[in-house]
């Protein structure tokens, strides 16, 4: 009886990641396929700052909005990362729509108590759930300010996440600029960095960063209308970094 039973439940797994899988392609999301010590990772592209990943037959939402996808159709969510408050960020209906009683929700500090059971990560924090590492790197600006003179994003207010995939660890900035905990990264496969003015970086801050802490591979994303190949100019010849251009204006 267990043996049909895991049969059973390892079947509804493998059918739930397909259903996924054609919604996204249906969809016309692109996708990468990220070989790991322990099966793919699939990334799939959603748009802006918003990101999924499936892996281990488990579903990772990154800054989920509904002006991204129609999350009515979009696979369960077993965790959801908020890097910060922004509308383009953190979208409550777009949670509801793919939350379950099961599912992990973290949020940055500026996220406290817009997301009902939400876990909060101070920057520094390090935490395991669902048998993924979770770093929270801060996010915030060093030059680029309203004319206030208050920052587009406050340090302490928002995070990155480092996120551990068996031997591959991918670092989802968030918004924020170049900032010494970013460079000081290590051993960094896949990384994603914003890249739109006045908000995050310009390419040549993007560049600045990867230099320092050289992600094998480096996603702008949440770029806006900045032109992506400026950056490729910037690191061509540049060994061990590996630029991927995807549709995340």
């Amino acid at each position: 009886m267990r043996t049909r039973a895991f049969c059973a439940t390892l079947a509804m797994t493998v059918v739930l990641l397909l259903v996924g899988s054609d919604a996204c392609a249906q969809a016309g999301f692109e996708e990468d396929v990220i070989p790991t010590a322990a099966g793919d990772l699939t990334i799939t592209f959603i748009g802006h700052g918003t990101l999924m990943f499936r892996y281990g037959g488990k579903v990772t939402h990154v800054d989920p909005v509904g002006r991204e996808a129609d999350y009515s159709t979009m696979p369960k969510a077993d965790l959801i990362l908020i890097t910060h408050e922004h509308g383009d960020h953190l979208d409550p209906e777009a949670i509801a729509a793919i939350r379950t009683d099961e599912t992990i929700v973290i949020c940055s500090r500026s996220c406290a108590g817009r997301v009902d059971g939400a876990i909060v990560m101070e920057n520094g924090e390090t935490r395991t759930e669902g048998g993924l590492g979770i770093e929270a790197v801060p996010a915030y600006n060093l030059v680029h300010v309203r004319q206030s003179g208050q920052p587009y994003h406050p340090k302490g207010n928002g995070n990155g996440y480092v996120i551990t995939f068996a031997d591959k660890r991918v670092y989802v900035a968030g918004d924020t600029e170049n900032t010494p905990e970013m460079k000081a990264l290590e051993d960094i496969d896949i990384a994603f960095l914003p890249m739109n003015v006045p908000y995050t970086m310009t390419p040549e801050m993007v560049a600045d960063a990867a230099q320092a802490f050289r992600p094998r591979i480096l996603y702008p994303y949440h770029y806006g209308n900045t032109d992506p190949g400026e950056l490729v100019r910037l690191l061509e010849g540049v060994e061990g970094i590996e630029v991927r251009i995807r549709e995340m204006r």
